[in-house]
């Protein structure tokens, strides 16, 4: 059971239904009883599969959304445990190769990897994000098996690692895409953040793992095993993972209905984005959007840094050997998979709990996160021990963390419906990042002098410093207007309910309309209908009679019921239609229900 995630509960259908239940150390609200008709919306799951008739689609204790996102985490997992294994593998084939191929074999897969980013966006918001994210994972995976037979090709070598980068990089948006169906609102941090702490778990788990596996099955050991590794998690991720909950067909109705409902109707009325209908002009005039570009930079560099020298830096500086780099180099990055969704449940509380606004719990996080691993950034750079410098960097790596909470979920707060497009756009951009680093490190490292790397992780720190400043000006946790198409309509509705003065309606041919919220058209006087009972003295507002003067009654004021009206665009009030009068026929009507 993943702590805070793998939790059963639904939230309020109706305020009467509410209790508190404390699961995994959480309080939450959730429905005192969903069985009964009055809080259970009538929902429907889909219809069984051929393989559901002998087993569910469903893992012990966990919900459907804590499955999507558990599963997720485990494709992040063996991606970024691919990527690491080469660090590793290089330092034990002890390569002939020139700085420059090192430099074009390290920085292929980001070439591959940023030309699909935007596409990728695109694409997830087209077709079903789970389908792309699956077979990505397992594109990646079956090319991975083709390394060891082409490891000695730098040329072959390049082409592979940037096909990979080419199927990869529609992983980022997908994920988004999948989260926009199956995360609630107040739980988008904790979902999302349990789903990307899998890029940080695959570096920590590679490593130990490659390390092992080259001592005891050969260098190319690693490429094998996460190839046939990534194939079982793509027939799992068939088996448990679907684009909606409503396409689930062993979901339970109560949970489904709590994800449909505190999604309201936007999922049921949105609208595919297209390269015509996105606002690209608003992405590059938004400075909320160029604050999470920014930031995407700022943490790729650092972090791939990590994936693709770590290993080098404590060989070159401390001379450490591979079991050292494989279980000592794992400890920074464990305490990180473990902060990443720890710091989204945090977030989500804060937020829940009205502590902090959306705006200010991104900021915190993000540069709260940069700021401690720039720091202990230069602290590593110029210790002396390998453990003072595997201590530095294991603070300064867990405390990154709960930047994850900040940036890189943060394209689901200013804009959900294009959320996916934005990761794409700015993990292309975090992409540069990665494929810059190679070149920089081998540009600067060239005789491995812990002097030389001192001038690498500086750079590194100012890095982070620069994001800090830029994102905690700029950004922003709110629904931006160019990505709220309701705006647009209140807007609409302004302006004619401004333009157009309502007119009294005036009696035509003997033809009386009484025009009500729960009523229509009534038709001809020319036909009396018997009369209605007498109504009760307290509800008679006026009486009129042949010996009383007619009096034109008060008109009361009622709200228009706009359903745009809001508290800083409110609607004018309109009349409620005076009571119908008749002088041809019968003066005015008053007591009478036609």
């Amino acid at each position: 059971m993943v702590a805070g995630i793998g939790w059963k509960q639904y939230d309020e259908f109706t305020p009467s239904s509410l209790k508190q239940e404390k699961v995994d150390g959480i309080t939450t609200d959730h429905v005192a009883d969903v069985s009964s008709p009055e809080s259970l919306p009538d929902f429907e799951r889909a219809p069984p599969r051929k393989i559901d008739e002998y087993i569910r689609a469903e893992l012990p204790y966990l919900s459907k959304r804590a499955t999507v996102a558990l599963l997720s985490c485990l494709g992040f997992i063996i991606m970024f445990g691919m990527r690491t294994s080469m660090g590793l593998v290089k330092i034990k084939m002890n390569n002939t190769w020139t700085p420059e191929t090192l430099s074009a074999v390290d920085a292929a897969i980001f070439w591959g990897y940023f030309v699909t980013q935007i596409p990728g966006g695109l694409i997830a918001a087209a077709y079903p994000a789970n389908k792309l994210f699956g077979a990505a994972i397992a594109s990646s995976c079956v090319l991975n098996l083709i390394i060891p037979a082409v490891y000695q090709k730098p040329d072959i070598l390049i082409v592979v690692k940037v096909m990979q980068g080419l199927v990869e990089g529609v992983t980022y948006p997908a994920c988004h895409g999948i989260m926009r169906h199956w995360a609630p609102p107040l739980e988008r941090s904790r979902l999302a953040t349990l789903a990307f702490s899998g890029c940080y778990a695959g570096v920590m788990f590679s490593m130990p793992i490659s390390g092992e596996l080259i001592e005891h099955f050969g260098v190319l050991a690693p490429f094998y095993f996460y190839g046939v590794i990534g194939i079982f998690w793509y027939i799992s991720w068939l088996w448990l993972v679907f684009e909606k909950p409503s396409y689930h067909t062993c979901i339970d109705i109560k949970e489904l209905a709590f994800i449909e409902n505190s999604l309201g109707t936007a999922n049921q009325t949105y609208i595919v984005p297209t390269l015509t209908n996105t606002p690209w002009k608003a992405f590059f005039t938004s400075l909320p959007c160029y604050a999470i570009f920014v930031a995407n930079f700022c943490r790729s560099w650092n972090f791939y840094l990590l994936v693709l020298f770590q290993a080098s830096y404590f060989e070159d500086t401390f001379h450490s050997t591979m079991t050292e780099n494989a279980l000592l180099g794992a400890l920074p990055h464990l305490l990180m998979t473990g902060i990443v969704p720890t710091g989204g449940i945090l977030a989500d509380r804060l937020r829940k709990k009205g502590i902090l606004t959306t705006t200010q719990v991104r900021k915190l996080f993000n540069c709260g996160g940069f700021g401690m691993e720039a720091t202990f950034f230069i602290i590593m750079a110029y210790s002396h021990t390998i453990t003072q410098g595997m201590t530095a960097l294991s603070i300064g790596v867990g405390f990154s963390g709960f930047a994850i909470s900040g940036f890189n979920v943060n394209h689901l707060d200013i804009a959900p419906r294009y959320a996916s497009i934005l990761m794409g756009m700015s993990n292309g951009i975090g992409t540069i990042a990665g494929a810059i680093v190679p070149y920089v490190v081998h540009l600067i490292v060239k005789h491995k002098k812990k002097e030389e790397w001192q001038i690498v992780f500086i750079i590194s720190a100012m890095v982070h410093y620069s994001g800090i400043i830029f994102y905690g000006l700029f950004a922003s946790g709110e629904l931006q207007d160019w990505a709220d198409p309701s705006i647009e309509e209140e807007k609409q509705w302004s302006q004619m309910n401004e333009a157009m003065p309502i007119k009294k309606q005036t009696p035509q041919n003997g033809v009386v309309q009484r025009q009500t919220s729960m009523s229509s058209s009534y038709g001809s006087v020319e036909t009396p209908l018997p009369p209605r009972p007498p109504r009760p003295p307290s509800l008679t507002s006026q009486t009129f009679s042949q010996d009383v003067p007619f009096q034109q009654p008060v008109e009361p004021i009622v709200s228009t019921g706009n359903p745009f009206r809001t508290s800083s665009n409110p609607f004018r009030q309109e009349a409620v239609q005076p009571n119908a009068q008749d002088t041809y026929m019968h003066g005015t009507i008053n007591d009478r229900t036609y």
